[in-house]
């Protein structure tokens, strides 16, 4: 297959349907795309194609890695790998091509080539502080697709724009290409820089940066180098893949034995700045919006990270009464959103962290709009219940 022709797939493939994120190849299925959160199939020159083969699957893959041998060894020995394809003047994508019941599976994640600022993002205006931040350890967290990646290359740019600051970066793979505006930018990608996120991150300490953006926390060695680098006066931000600010910091002590735990809490009690918790909900009228969870530090919450949670002491408590820190729960942006007619009741019911909290909010709202908060109707007294009771105990 010439590259034209593997062009002329993902262009069209990604040309069928708007808000399109995701190109998924999966044998047994027609190819399809990620529109607006819903996987649809795709037409080539008005004909169909009702079912990839292994073979037009093991083809795809193999142009993809582009008779690259380390790809293919990881490929091999590792049952999938990483990389990243170009198509020129569209679009650049980050490949996953993965085996499954000894076929071959690729996903295609479209990265944007314009990088977004937060107001962009329509993220709250707090989030700015995080370009202010001199050292530390952010966190941006949410499941794959959530946008994490997107809310860090605003920062950064934020970061671009008012620091003269020597900023290094270990993706897998790179994703967005920040030019030297302020900062001077260093962009490593894994597989051709360096070997894993923990290897890239022990060299980063000797390339004298003042901000560091690890790709995301894979494992124990990779937090506890992130962790250093952070007490040591670098900014460091990062990604993990947790849904909210408590379960994040409950999984980065998780990585630790139980001898090392108390320690852990007193580095990340002084290292932690920002935990960013993200999903995306769908949108009336078609399309996503995000919702976030903002936790920054304050003497509560160092406190929860030193002795843990307790009632009334948990991170979603000190979200809540954090408004003035700039704080906010799922569940208030949630209800913001529904207030605003971005999403309905049952979005909002479906992806509410604590659905108490959610209902009540809802019927708070439809009350204000003078809206029904319930379907039950016709009730009355029953004014001859008293009378029947005493006619019954005779």
């Amino acid at each position: 297959m010439r590259k034209a022709e593997l062009d002329y797939i993902l262009g069209t493939m990604l040309d069928s349907h708007g808000n399109v994120s995701d190109l998924n190849i999966t044998v047994g299925k027609p190819p399809q795309v990620e529109s607006s959160g819903q996987l649809v199939p795709v037409t080539f020159d008005k004909a169909s194609i009702p079912a990839l083969t292994p073979f037009q699957n093991e083809i795809l893959a193999i142009n993809l890695i582009n008779s690259d041998r380390r790809l293919t060894e990881t490929l091999v020995s590792e049952g999938s790998c990483d990389s990243s394809y170009s198509l020129p003047g569209k679009a650049r994508f980050r490949v996953n091509i993965f085996s499954q019941r000894g076929q071959y599976s690729i996903i295609l994640r479209k990265l944007s080539t314009q990088i977004p600022t937060l107001a962009d993002l329509k993220v709250p205006e707090v989030l700015n502080g995080i370009g202010e931040e001199k050292n530390g350890l952010v966190l941006v967290t949410g499941a794959t697709g959530s946008g994490k990646s997107s809310t860090l290359a605003a920062v950064l740019r934020l970061i671009n724009e008012n620091k003269s600051v020597h900023v290094l970066t270990l993706e897998d793979p790179v994703e967005f290409a920040h030019p030297h505006i302020k900062a001077t930018f260093n962009q490593r990608e894994m597989g051709i820089d360096f070997d894993t996120f923990a290897t890239g991150l022990r060299a980063a300490l000797r390339q004298a940066p003042k901000v560091i953006l690890v790709g995301e926390m894979r494992d124990r060695e990779t937090v506890e180098i992130g962790i250093s680098a952070a007490e040591t006066g670098h900014l460091v931000l990062s990604t993990l893949h947790t849904i909210d600010a408590g379960q994040t910091i409950n999984r980065i002590l998780g990585m630790f034995d139980k001898d090392e735990e108390k320690q852990m809490r007193i580095r990340l009690a002084d290292t932690i700045r920002w935990v960013v918790s993200q999903r995306l909900l769908p949108k009336v009228g078609g399309g996503r919006v995000a919702v976030i969870e903002i936790m920054r530090t304050n003497l509560r919450v160092k406190d929860s990270i030193l002795n843990g949670e307790s009632e009334g002491k948990t991170f979603y408590d000190i979200i809540e009464s954090g408004d003035s820190y700039g704080m906010q729960t799922f569940d208030k942006a949630i209800l913001k959103l529904f207030e605003d007619e971005a999403i309905t009741e049952e979005t909002a019911m479906a992806y509410a962290s604590h659905k108490p909290v959610v209902g009540r909010g809802i019927d708070m709202i439809k009350s204000k709009k003078g809206e029904k908060t319930t379907d039950i109707e016709g009730l009355k007294i029953d004014k001859s219940y008293d009378k029947k009771v005493k006619l019954g105990s005779r």
